[in-house]
Order: C-alpha cells, then structure tokens, then sequence
C-alpha cells in the first residue's frame, strides 16, 4: 500500500477509535484548519485525483458539522457533488449538490449557490433530460450571478440557458439570452464557451433558414472545436451540423459530420469508460480500508473480552467470521467477474450493431439516391432531351439547307440524350429493373468480362424468375462489388457466377483462379468493401463465407433467404 494512503488509513483508524470512545476525544481543528482541508480537496479533485478528495471532503465535513458552520459544509457537499459529477456518477452528484443547497439557502454566500444551481442545470438538462427543471435552475444561478455581479459568470449562465431552450427546440425563448452572449461574450467570455457561442447562432440562422450565416458559425464552430480540448463541445456541433445540412438536402455533407461526431462520441466514451474503471477501483480500494479498519477494531475488541470470555469462545467466533467473509469474498469476486464479462459482451454486440446499422442505413441511402436520381435522369432529362430533338428533325426536315448549328446542335442533343441514358442504365439498369435479376447478371457477367478476364453465369433457375424489386436490387449490388474486386484486385482470367434456389433461400458462388489471399487477415481487407459487403448481407438475414488460399483462387459464398 502505498505510504499516503498508509496515512490516510491511521487517520480515519484514529478517527474511528475517538467516536467510539476507546481513546481520548480528540480536538477539534479551527474553522481556518478545516477550510484548508476543504481547499485541499477542491484542489485534488481538479487534479483527478478524486481518492483522495474524496477522503480528504470527508473528514472536512465531519468537523465542519461539529463545529456548525453552514457555509462550510454546503461548499463540502458541493466539492463531493462535483467530484462524483466528474466521474460521471450523476445520482451521487444530484444527491451532494441537493444537500449542499439545502445548507447553501441558510447563508448568504450567493456565489456559492450560483454555482449549485448551474451544477444541478447541467444535470436536469444533460443527464435527466428534465429540461423544463433544469432551465429552473439555469435561472435561479442566473439571479444569484447577477446579485454578486458576477458578469463573466452570467455570460456563462446565459449560454446553458440559450443551449437548454435550443435543445428541445424554443428558439424563440432562448434567442434572448443569445443576443446577451454575442453582446457581452468578447470581453467576457472565455475560449472554452466560444465553440458553443458558434454552434448555438449556427442553431439559431439555421433554424431561421439563413443558409449562409449557419453555415458559417457552425464551420467556425468547429474549426475552433479542433484545436481546443472540449471534445463534447465539438461532437455536438458536428451533429447539430449534420442535422441542418440534412435538412438542407445536403446529404453528402451531414453524413461526413455525422460520421465526425461518432468517431468523437466514441472516443468521449471509451475516455468515460476509463473513468469508470477507475471509479471502480477507488471504490474497491475505500472498501478494502473499510475491512482493514474493521479487522484492527475488531482484535482491539475481541482483546478487551479476553478478560470476561473463554479462550476457546472466542476462537470459535473468530474462525467463523474469517471462513464467512473469506466465503463473501470469493463468491462477490466471481459474481463481479462474471458481470463484467455479461456487460463487455454486450457492449460489443451493440457496438457491432450500431455500426453495422450505420453502415447499412448509408448503403440504402446511396441506393434510395441511386432510384431517384436514375428514375429523374430517364424520366425527366432524357425525355426533354429527346423532344429537343424531335423538334429539330421536324425544323431539318422542312428546310433542304438547315443551317451548320441546326445541324449540329441536333448531334450535340443526341449524344448529351445517349449520355443521360447511359448514366441512368448505369446508376439503376434497366434490364434489372425491367426483366429481372437473372437478366441482369448475365447481362453483368458479359459487360465485366475483357480480353484479361472471362465471367460466366450459371444457373438452373428459369431466366424469367422475379423477386422483390428491393431485394434483387441489393443482390444485384453485392455481386456487382464482388466482380469489381475480382478484377481490380485478383489476377485472375476466369470467373463464375453460380445461382441456386434451395429451400426458399437464394445460394450464390463466386468463383474465380485469381491469386488468392490469406483469410486469417480477413480483418486487414477493408479497402476490398468486405465489411459492407457482410452488413448487407446481414440486413438481408443472410451468411457470408469466404475460403481463400495463396495462389489458389477464391471462393465467396452468400446464402440469402428469399422475398418474393
């Protein structure tokens, strides 16, 4: 153990043999002593080094209610609050911080319930999501900020009122503390809110459709965001981005900042997770005081009973409690053992299936995207473009010299018409659309093949068979990926595709005599587009196994329940 927490330890043992009586009673330090120790914990707590606030809060307290001092003990309560807020213990912040108010209301140091109401805010808005008590408390912090004329604590305060009624949407209410922000917040404001300011007036414009002045507050937003230090700041401006360019049709562009504000969001909670961790270790390690506490209590009573007990009695109890803590113990440490496990477990699945869900919600996008656009091109563009044209065979064909331009404004028109079709077969084809999966393949095998590679199509199955329009097109899609990297990345002069019907599943082979690779780095092949190759594949409720070898050609196989 190391020597601190020896000395804590002797600490609280003699703090715990005065209350008990067994030594004299001990002297209680000055108010000025215990307001050191309150610093001190304050201090640590800024420091990480939440141990060691935490022990150091509790005997400030102790004596700070010995000696009655309201005061002292609200800000106690509120440095315990704070350091549970810290570790992301919010019920254990909300209690401290509820407890400290309560003693707060009896003094008159308004700075200090200031900061006790804005900690509760924080807690009613971002973790409770009550926001309505929150924007209670955000003002009730206000009032006493504004008594102490406290201005940079005001403008502070005005930004988490401002956030609260943006975040469930009351611009209107909240646009009055965000002119006070952008009034005051250059001379008294600080860098920390400034990425905040920028999000919360990109909110604001885009909320009132000014395009140009929200994009550019939430561009400063998060340009300022990425050489600060406030991650959390940053995500929530790349998804309050995100959700403006969405609804500015810019799908692009708010799926690049939704991805941005994932990556961050998953480093804020694996950073999160660590801090729990190490909750968890200051508990385990404050228990383990506790027992070693007990245990040297413990034999300083059972020494004071050898006087009026037996000796065989006493050992008796003794092995009893030893074999039953020694039993609590071990059965505690396997049951903690075992729950960690279930719950890293389940993180994992859900992460994979967060993941596998982004994935897949992009791929529908990108082919929801690919109807329109093609749907648009065929129906729109290319039938103004044909009747341009009609237009000017009739014009060539009443006048025996039409002029040069006529002429060639007629074959410019055919070739931009040939153009638009192309992109439009190209984008959603129309031999899939029209006629069916299986047209489409073979029509996909003859296009993919050259003078390096030759693809084959092979199936049993009626060339007329037709499924669900949705499900053809996401088959379609998957084979045409899989034939792209046989021929970019495989070597290979021959390819097959194989499709089979078997007990209401749709069994696909794509064969080809490529180079091959090692399957035992499957997970270093991601610019192959395997991964969303597997999420397809399970949206679809389907398998998906490859069998690879060096110099030996490849082997996909897909079983995929059908939808007629």
């Amino acid at each position: 153990m190391p020597q601190q927490h020896r000395i804590i330890l002797l600490f609280l043992i003699l703090l715990n043999l005065c209350s008990s009586g067994i030594i004299a009673k001990e002297k209680i330090p000055s108010k000025k002593e215990i307001t050191v120790l309150a610093k001190a914990a304050c201090k640590y707590m800024k420091e990480d080094k939440f141990e060691k606030s935490l022990v150091t809060s509790r005997i400030a307290l102790r004596y700070a209610i010995a000696i009655k001092d309201d005061n002292l003990i609200a800000t106690i309560y509120n440095t315990i609050g704070a350091n549970f807020d810290e570790m992301s213990e919010f019920d254990k912040a909300f209690f401290y911080y509820n407890k400290g108010l309560v003693y707060a209301n009896k003094t008159n140091n308004y700075q200090l319930r200031n900061w006790l109401y804005n900690n509760l805010g924080n807690i009613y808005c971002f973790d409770k999501k009550q926001y309505e008590k929150g924007i209670f408390c955000y003002k009730k912090s206000l009032e006493y900020s504004t008594k102490i004329k406290d201005i940079s604590q005001i403008v502070f305060t005005n930004l988490n009122i401002a956030w609260a009624y943006f975040d469930i949407g009351r611009f209107d209410e909240g646009y009055a503390y965000l002119q006070f922000i952008n009034k005051h917040h250059k001379k008294y404001g600080d860098e920390s809110t400034i990425v905040a300011l920028n999000m919360l007036n990109g909110m604001y414009y885009g909320h009132k459709m000014d395009t140009g002045k929200a994009n550019l507050f939430f561009e400063n937003a998060i340009r300022i965001g990425r050489k600060g230090q406030e991650k959390s700041d940053l995500s929530f401006s790349h998804l309050e981005y995100s959700k403006f360019l969405l609804k500015n049709g810019q799908y692009q562009k708010a799926y690049e900042n939704l991805a941005n504000y994932n990556a961050i969001t998953a480093e804020l909670n694996n950073e999160e997770k660590l801090k729990k961790a190490n909750v968890a270790g200051i508990n385990l390690e404050l228990d383990q005081y506790k027992r070693e506490i007990d245990t040297i209590e413990n034999k300083y009573q059972t020494n004071q009973q050898i006087l009026i007990e037996r000796q065989y009695k006493n050992k008796q109890i003794s092995v009893i409690i030893i074999a039953s803590l020694l039993l609590v113990i071990i059965l505690f440490y396997f049951f903690f053992q075992n729950t960690r496990l279930k719950q890293n477990n389940k993180l994992k699945d859900i992460q994979s299936k967060i993941q596998e869900n982004i994935i897949n919600a992009s791929i529908n996008g990108q082919e929801t995207e690919r109807k329109k656009i093609a749907s648009f091109l065929h129906d729109n563009i290319s039938a103004l473009l044909s009747s341009a044209g009609l237009h000017l065979t009739v014009f060539t064909s009443q006048n025996q010299s039409p002029p040069q331009e006529i002429v060639k404004t007629k074959s410019l028109l055919k070739e931009a018409h040939d153009k638009v079709r192309d992109l439009s077969h190209e984008l959603m084809p129309t031999l899939l659309a029209r006629f069916g999966l299986f047209y489409a393949l073979e029509d996909l095998c003859e296009k993919n093949s050259n003078s390096a590679i030759d693809f084959k199509y092979s199936s049993a199955l009626t060339i007329k068979t037709r499924y669900n329009e949705d499900f053809e097109m996401k088959i379609y899609f998957i084979i045409t990926e899989l034939l792209n990297n046989i021929t970019k990345h495989s070597q290979a002069s021959k390819g097959t595709v194989i499709v089979q019907e078997t007990n209401k599943s749709l069994q696909i082979e794509i064969i080809d005599n490529g180079k091959g690779f090692d399957t035992d780095k499957f997970e270093l092949l991601e610019g192959f587009g395997l991964n969303q190759i597997q999420a397809r594949i399970n949206n679809l409720q389907g398998t998906f196994t490859i069998n690879s070898k060096l110099d030996s050609g490849t082997l996909v196989s897909i079983l995929v329940p059908v939808v007629h």
